[in-house]
């Protein structure tokens, strides 16, 4: 590594200092001190004080020594003194501290101190890597430990030197360090001027660092600051306040582009201030002072200050208004007043932000008013889609990132949440009017705009839905009390009414938790505001699992059987609806009627997934009973069979049902069956009573059906003048016919044991009927329903009333049907829907409900005491509701009723200490 040559050096205005001799030499300062990354500097006369410094000499045509020296200050004076011996020279190995140079150009600071006693001409030494070569001079580390003079020449007198220096005044003068300042302010002022372009930066440089390095940081920062903030105060000011009226904007940015660059440019210059001076003493480095200044000077003056707002200001509100604006000089002035923050939005805020959205606030607030008396609701949520989309973009587009969620916020507070009420409730717009017009788009849009203010607006469009739902399910329950619609039709309309929320769910409001929850509580409510309801349903799934039911196909049936279990899972007496459909499934098992025992076993699977297999397990015990009594009866074939016995004609068909398992009446219903049937059921009796000793066999007639082969005469022209009134059953329009017709007619027990009657008279009451059959009373107005006032087709009977209503009077009369006529050879009667129960059908049914709910609320009690042993009232009550809400909602008094069943059944106790804590006695 060669050292400098002294030719190529800028000379340094230092003082030039006389050493004994008849020569001179430039003395250099240098220190230890490196503003980068160590090395070769100048003597850091802020640190002399307390350390030490390294010095290098270089010596014309010789070898450079490198040493330690230690220096002391003692009153403020500092002095060196370094004696050699011109005959002989010492050679270390040494690394000059000018490896370390500066990166962005030599430092006047990494020059060692140089002695020069040759020529100026004289070639510069060579720096010697190889190791220590003693000439009779001392050690390198006796002179790195700092011995005195007077010891060294002691220890080693042929280094007894031939020439002394004086002390060495480091410090600069008053009138150079103003010279130094008056070339870097003109410098500065050049800069700012746009005039830099003949100046030398490397000497710039080397001023400020020389400044700053004898302790005149102060006066270079604060000689800055005042040479900017004139200059931004005198001229740049002054220019913008000129163009107040005409393109303000552009000439402010353009004012504020110029001062960045500048400002650039002598933080470069004063970069060693930065580090050293700026970092001292904690002050704004030389870029930010800028920008405060600016700030102070310029964009905080009272008319700029005004004048940038309301420029601002009025372009966001022209291009509101669909006027075209500057886009680049409205984002430039914000970035500049986020710049101008120094890492804070503080100035944006204060400057801006906070009074563009207080305008914006204003706006909107106008605007809504307008909007919504001029347009509907449809037509006011799209604006206001619209305006939000302005907003977000332009935010995006000019103004600060963090100012879009603001601006936003401020739109969706005036456009939406202060207006939540009026929208969804507008009269012929608003979501009820959507709701009933199926205006699913609509409702979309509306769920996606309040979908902004998250839980808050969307619970205003489902309180609004839920009034309108709860309203229409009101209405359906009102008018199935009032009698305008049958069970089946009921049911079909809750379906379709949540066929219709449901697609409004899906399509309108993206199946949003809180919309499924409302609609499920609406249904819930008013589902169970009519306590048929479970009766109901289980009477619509019957109607569906028929054969011949409307004629659908199995998907269908499948798609109405999963709509079904949406309603029971509203019920909260599962337990009656469990009642109701053991009954009818019965029905459709004993009269054949069921569609398919697929279906049948789907459904109870259905069932048991909702509820568990003890909701279920009788269900499944009637299928296995099935089973087993078609082996009886098999085996009752063969018994006849084997023993010649005769039926009487009859073909019979029993089916044995187990008690627990079927829905069988406490006291079978009475009725006079007709003798044929009858003994051969008692042949059926003796045979089954053999094979399983210990048994007993009831007749259910409610459940039988019975084929019956009947021959229609005709009419004859003799007939009395009541039969000229007899509907005819042709529906071709034809004549009746007189010849004998044949049919073989599928009815129930009960109307089999009314037709056989017509068998010995003619005509009969329904007094006589009646009094005939002993069959309860409304099973036989079923049954006479079904034969006189059934389809045309299906009439076997003709009813003579004096009263033109459809309900059955007992002064009545009833005769056989001569000009029935069918296409079909087996005719199968259809019973006539029923109704529902009648009111003490009704509660006879509660009242059993009622019983196994007992025997259920005790066992869970049971359940739970013993497993507990000992628990307070309230907290049993609430373990009690909690086990058996699945099937069933107790009361708290009916639970308490149970309880206190139970203590008197000795079960439980009431504690001593407490009488409402009970104890479980084992």
């Amino acid at each position: 590594m060669q050292g400098r040559n002294p030719r190529q050096q800028q000379p340094e205005p230092l003082n030039n200092l006389n050493v004994n001799g008849n020569r001179h030499s430039r003395v250099v300062a240098s220190s230890n001190f490196n503003p980068i990354s160590g090395g070769g500097g100048g003597v850091n006369r802020e640190t002399a004080d307390t350390g030490a410094s390294t010095g290098a000499y270089r010596v014309s045509r010789h070898s450079v020594l490198q040493a330690n020296t230690s220096f002391q200050s003692q009153q403020q004076q500092q002095s060196w003194q370094t004696t050699y011996d011109r005959r002989h020279h010492v050679a270390r190995t040494g690394r000059t501290r000018a490896e370390n140079s500066y990166p962005e150009g030599p430092s006047p600071a990494s020059s060692p101190v140089s002695v020069s006693a040759s020529p100026p001409a004289a070639a510069p030494a060579s720096i010697d890597n190889s190791p220590i070569v003693r000439a009779n001079g001392p050690d390198i580390k006796d002179i790195a430990e700092g011995p005195r003079p007077k010891d060294i020449v002691r220890k080693y007198p042929l280094w007894m030197p031939e020439y002394k220096r004086k002390a060495f005044n480091a410090s600069m003068d008053e009138k150079y360090v103003e010279t130094i300042w008056a070339s870097l302010k003109n410098a500065i002022q050049e800069i700012q001027k746009k005039n830099n372009s003949g100046l030398s930066f490397e000497q710039l440089y080397r001023n400020a660092y020389n400044m700053v390095l004898h302790k005149h940081g102060n006066r270079l920062y604060y000689g800055l600051r005042e040479v900017v903030s004139e200059h931004l105060e005198h001229k740049v000011r002054a220019e913008v306040l000129e163009s107040l009226h005409s393109n303000f904007l552009p000439k402010l940015n353009q004012a504020w582009t110029d001062h960045q660059t500048s400002m650039v440019m002598i933080r470069d210059i004063l970069m060693y201030m930065d580090r050293v001076y700026v970092q001292q003493r904690e002050v704004d480095n030389v870029y930010n002072l800028g920008l405060i200044l600016f700030k102070d000077q310029v964009v905080r003056y009272g008319e700029i200050q005004k004048a940038l707002r309301e420029k601002l200001l009025g372009m966001v509100m022209e291009e509101r208004h669909g006027e075209a604006i500057n886009h680049l000089a409205i984002k430039n002035a914000c970035s500049m007043l986020i710049t101008l923050g120094i890492n804070s939005r503080t100035v944006y805020e204060e400057d801006f932000e906070k009074p563009f959205l207080a305008q914006s606030a204003a706006f909107y607030k106008f605007e809504s008013q307008n909007f919504l008396a001029e347009n509907n609701a449809g037509v006011y949520i799209k604006k206001v889609e619209a305006r939000i989309t302005e907003e977000s973009s332009r935010a995006a587009l000019y103004l600060d990132k963090d100012t879009e969620p603001r601006i936003v916020r401020v739109v969706e507070e005036e456009l939406i949440k202060k207006h939540m009420r009026p929208i969804v409730e507008m009269e012929n717009s608003g979501v009820v009017y959507m709701i009933k017009n199926s205006k699913t788009e609509d409702l979309a849009c509306t769920y996606k705009l309040f979908s902004r203010l998250k839980e808050e607006g969307l619970k205003v469009i489902a309180d609004t839905m839920s009034a309108y739902l709860r309203e229409q399910g009101r209405m359906l329950v009102k008018e199935e009390e009032n009698g305008n619609t049958n069970p089946i039709t009921f049911v079909q309309n809750l379906l379709d009414l949540k066929d219709r929320f449901d697609q409004f769910l899906v399509h309108s409001f993206a199946n949003d938790r809180i919309f499924k929850n409302v609609i499920s509580s609406d249904f819930e409510h008013f589902l169970n505001l009519n306590n048929k309801s479970p009766e109901y349903l289980s009477l619509f799934i019957d109607d569906k699992l028929k054969k011949g039911g409307k004629g659908m196909s199995e998907q269908e049936i499948e798609s109405i059987l999963d709509k079904t279990m949406v309603l029971f899972r509203f019920l909260l007496e599962k337990d009656v609806f469990e009642r109701y459909y053991k009954t009818h499934l019965a029905k459709r098992l004993l009269l054949n009627k069921s569609v398919s025992d697929d279906f049948e076993k789907n459904m109870i699977s259905k069932l048991k997934t909702e509820c568990g297999c003890q909701f279920t397990s009788k269900l499944e015990g009637m299928f296995k009973d099935m089973s087993v009594s078609n082996t009886i009866m098999d085996e009752f074939k063969n018994y006849v069979n084997n023993n010649n016995l005769s039926l009487g004609g009859v073909e019979l068909t029993v089916r044995i049902l187990t008690t627990g398992f079927w829905p069988t009446q406490t006291a079978t219903p009475n009725c006079n069956i007709p003798a044929a049937p009858r003994e051969a059921f008692e042949i059926f009796k003796s045979f089954y009573l053999n094979k399983h000793s210990g048994r007993q066999l009831t007749l259910q007639p409610q459940m039988g059906t019975a084929y019956i082969n009947a021959v229609f005469y005709g009419r004859k022209a003799a007939d009395s003048e009541k039969d000229k009134d007899a509907p005819s059953s042709s529906s071709s329009g034809c004549a009746v016919p007189t010849t004998t017709r044949k049919h073989i007619l599928q009815v129930s027990t009960y109307q089999m044991c009314v037709l056989l009657l017509f068998n010995n008279r003619d005509v009969l009451t329904y007094d006589d009927i009646h009094q005939e059959t002993d069959i309860p009373e409304r099973e036989l107005v079923r049954a006479l329903q079904s034969l006189s006032m059934g389809k045309p087709a299906q009439r076997l009977l003709v009813r003579n009333s004096k009263t033109k209503t459809k309900d059955i009077e007992p002064t009545d009369e009833f005769y056989v049907n001569d000009a029935f006529v069918s296409k079909f050879h087996r005719v199968k009667i259809q019973t006539v829907a029923a109704k529902g129960e009648s009111e003490p059908e009704r509660k006879e049914t509660r009242g059993k409900v009622d019983e196994d709910r007992k025997h259920e609320i005790e066992a869970a009690i049971v359940r739970i005491m013993k497993a507990r042993k000992r628990m307070a009232h309230n907290l049993l009550v609430s373990d009690v509701t909690s086990q058996l809400k699945s099937r069933f909602l107790p009361s708290p008094v009916f639970i308490k009723k149970r309880i206190e069943g139970l203590i008197e059944r000795e079960y439980l106790q009431r504690s001593p200490e407490d009488r409402k804590v009970y104890n479980y006695l084992a």
